[in-house]
């Protein structure tokens, strides 16, 4: 059989008014053998959509969860038996949810402050790993990472998952692989959004614990602009500020110092020039991408309103130069796996991690890509606080890095 009806097959299983049909007599609506077990280290939000996502693609299974907090675990446990009647294990200890033999991969979802020391308990373990972004709040720590996954036997993959969201797969098969803009000269993205949620003990809330805002939340996009640009990054200019989201909150005897807002130039080795533009206090969820080539222009965009019951449609559009086609698009995944949250992306985050087990060549984020794009973060974040343009090559030697500029 396919392996698209396949898919259709396995999202037909999941549609309540097909629950009645036994196991034993599921033929079109089998996902096939079970093929890998995972534990979620951190169940919290983002632990708890990478358990659904795991499950509901089928051939792989959750198998245990290890989080201090007893909420985060209990959700963790709704969330498999949404698909699942196997009890879910819970660990008592890191090291414990990490060293059983019965698990092949495991899923590092805790705050952005504890990966390496998570990581370097996990990589004993000898199992597959795929590490929440920001890989790291520092260079020093995302380096340590780096070096890490480069000697590590198994995948050890990083969840910058953006680049599977519709829009973004779109875009990088046209700038990519069509070349439909030519040489890629200029790129712009631009996210506004509601604030920041609340997490377990407000670790969010603080530059210390998430390496800041432009580290924590935009990744993602950093990610994004180093896949298109195709180039390593020369200075970074950002200005920012924190103008309305927390500027009361206290936690823990601290108050927060997050931005809220900023705009963040990028300046890459072969020319290329992209610029960041983000608002987090905005009554909706909106991201919008453009490039342009020598050759033609991208746009790309997708959003939910806020304040009104919408959901604007994902919308792509090329419009190149006369001798070749223009278009437009509304890419998207079924909606079954776009509801799942992020769009569908971690969804197929996870196929590219199977992929990448099984041996597989994947297009899923590595540790260099995700140390990079941490780089320009922490960039952005410094130059904020100067109220200068950052060098590249100043911060690497600054951080003990030097011989990678």
């Amino acid at each position: 059989m396919k392996k698209g009806k396949e898919f259709a097959n396995r999202l037909h299983a999941l549609v309540p008014k097909f629950a009645y049909v036994p196991q034993a007599d599921r033929f079109l609506m089998d996902p096939g053998p079970l093929k890998y077990r995972f534990n979620v280290i951190g169940t919290g939000v983002n632990g708890q959509e990478h358990i659904t996502v795991t499950l509901l693609e089928g051939r792989n299974t959750i198998h245990g969860v290890y989080d201090p907090n007893p909420s985060s675990v209990e959700g963790a446990k709704r969330a498999k038996a949404r698909f699942s009647t196997e009890p879910l294990v819970v660990y008592e200890s890191l090291e414990a949810a990490c060293n059983d033999p019965a698990v092949d991969g495991l899923i590092i979802c805790t705050p952005n402050h504890t990966h390496l020391e998570v990581l370097k308990v996990a990589v004993q373990s000898g199992k597959h790993i795929l590490l929440e972004k920001p890989m790291a709040t520092n260079l020093p720590d995302a380096y340590e990472i780096w070096q890490m996954a480069r000697a590590y036997p198994k995948v050890l993959q990083i969840g910058l998952q953006y680049r599977y969201k519709p829009i973004y797969v779109e875009a990088i098969h046209e700038a990519k692989v069509r070349r439909s803009l030519g040489e890629v000269k200029t790129l712009t993205i631009l996210e506004h959004r509601e604030p920041f949620l609340d997490k377990v003990g407000q670790w969010n809330k603080f530059s210390k614990y998430s390496g800041g805002t432009l580290v924590e939340k935009c990744c993602h996009y950093f990610d994004l602009f180093n896949l298109f640009a195709g180039s390593r990054p020369v200075s970074v200019y950002a200005s920012g500020s924190q103008a309305v989201n927390f500027k009361d909150f206290e936690y823990g005897g601290e108050r927060s110092d997050i931005l809220d807002n900023a705009f963040v130039i990028v300046e890459y080795q072969n020319g290329v020039r992209a610029n960041f533009n983000l608002c987090m206090f905005a009554p909706m969820v909106y991201e919008e991408l453009v490039i342009c080539g020598d050759e033609g222009r991208l746009k790309a965009s997708e959003g939910v309103n806020g304040q009104a019951y919408s959901k604007w449609e994902n919308y792509l559009e090329v419009i190149a130069l006369p001798d070749r086609t223009s278009r437009t698009l509304t890419p998207s995944y079924p909606a079954v796996i776009e509801e799942t949250g992020h769009s569908g992306a971690t969804y197929y985050e996870h196929l590219r991690w199977t992929q990448a087990m099984d041996g597989q060549p994947s297009t899923a984020a590595t540790a260099e890509e995700g140390f990079w794009s941490v780089v320009v973060g922490v960039a952005a974040e410094e130059s904020v606080k100067r109220g200068t343009k950052v060098g590249v090559k100043e911060l690497l030697e600054a951080n003990g890095l030097g011989h990678l500029s």
